[in-house]
């Protein structure tokens, strides 16, 4: 599978733009703030029905019109397939696949994947477990579409119990069956949820472990530990036990969306005792095992968007990364940089064809 062609129209910063790709690098170089990211943005809409960036969709309109475009055309074996997005202010999100829309975006997560790498992934690091526990959700997703409408219904269950707690403690009516019910609906999905998160870390883990090992050349000992509630105790029995606090908070306190990855360093939080050098390496490293593990499952190679990749990687790690790149086990690949001789330097010594495009003030021009 590969990205054949791309065309934008008030996407971002960009009031049209049209480019054609070849199968192995793409290049997007340029100024700070000239609109590179917002390429591999596009490309990521594309796949995943939003932007990598920001889940507010008319927020990527461009600021004084009323609507964007994207279109493009992916080739997946051996069959071209136009993909097309529309989004008008105030109204719903269009996605075609071959001119015919989507009734459920659902339906499209999955066809085309793609790993991204970008700065932003520091939030993985520095925010909340919600960040982590979506980006299992997120690699799950993009193999196992039946995992990600359990994900809906245990989000729909999680809502619907959360407003019986609240109502409850508004009314003091205490209703016992409707809570059970609730119960007995997060408890079937969420255990679904667990498993499969379960049995994935056990797999993605060691993975992750040899990405880690080989970028770093075993400077480090790191460790990515998958933690849930309900691998010492039955999802049933914690709800029995937590309904009084429940009720007190308004909100379930017990289950899989309490979930965390952890990450560390020397056995230590990589927040606090990772260098940056060292952060950026685990995030790569785990986006790495990402793409292997998708690649591993669809059988077939996932796009690779390297967004400003070489800040805060010393030599040794930037050149670990990229003759991994260079492998037959990736395929196409898009990456952003501001300086367009040290991208065509190092594509020329891994032996990767490349295709150059400058970008100026939301013009885009190709080599």
């Amino acid at each position: 599978m590969y990205l054949k062609n791309l065309s934008l129209i008030n996407f971002k910063n960009y009031d049209e733009a049209e480019l054609s790709f070849v199968e192995g690098a793409n290049a997007f170089t340029g100024n700070n703030g000239a609109g590179k990211t917002n390429l591999l943005d596009a490309i990521h809409y594309l796949s995943l029905c939003k932007s990598y960036f920001n889940p507010i969709d008319s927020q990527q309109i461009k600021q004084g019109r009323d609507l964007f475009m994207l279109q493009g055309t992916f080739e997946k074996n051996g069959s071209d397939e136009l993909i097309s997005c529309g989004i008008k202010k105030n109204q719903k999100k269009q996605f075609k696949r071959n001119k015919k829309e989507y009734q459920r975006l659902a339906d499209h997560i999955g066809l085309f994947p793609l790993v991204m790498i970008s700065p932003n992934d520091i939030s993985l690091i520095l925010e909340g477990s919600e960040e982590r526990r979506k980006f299992i959700d997120t690699v799950i997703s993009l193999t196992d579409a039946i995992y990600l409408d359990e994900l809906m219904i245990y989000n729909k269950n999680l809502q619907n119990r959360n407003a019986l707690l609240k109502q409850i403690a508004e009314t003091g009516k205490y209703d016992s069956t409707l809570l059970e019910i609730f119960d007995e609906q997060l408890i079937r999905a969420g255990t679904k949820i667990f498993e499969k998160r379960k049995a994935f870390m056990e797999t993605f883990a060691e993975v992750f472990n040899q990405h880690y090992r080989y970028l770093t050349d075993e400077a480090e000992t790191v460790n990515l530990i998958y933690e849930s509630q309900i691998l010492s105790e039955d999802f049933r029995e914690l709800l029995k036990k937590s309904v009084e606090r429940d009720r007190v908070l308004q909100r379930t306190t017990q289950g899989i969306h309490k979930d965390e990855l952890v990450f560390e360093i020397y056995g230590m939080p990589l927040k606090k005792f990772g260098s940056q050098g060292q952060q950026k390496s685990f995030l790569i490293a785990l986006k790495l095992a990402m793409y292997s593990f998708v690649y591993q499952e669809k059988k077939f190679k996932p796009l690779l968007l390297l967004d400003d990749i070489f800040d805060k990687l010393d030599d040794l790690r930037i050149t670990k990364l990229m003759k991994m790149v260079s492998e037959d086990d990736f395929g196409q690949i898009f990456i952003t940089d501001t300086n367009a001789e040290r991208v065509k330097h190092i594509f020329k010594e891994i032996g990767v064809a490349l295709k150059l495009f400058q970008i100026d003030k939301s013009v885009v021009s190709h080599e």
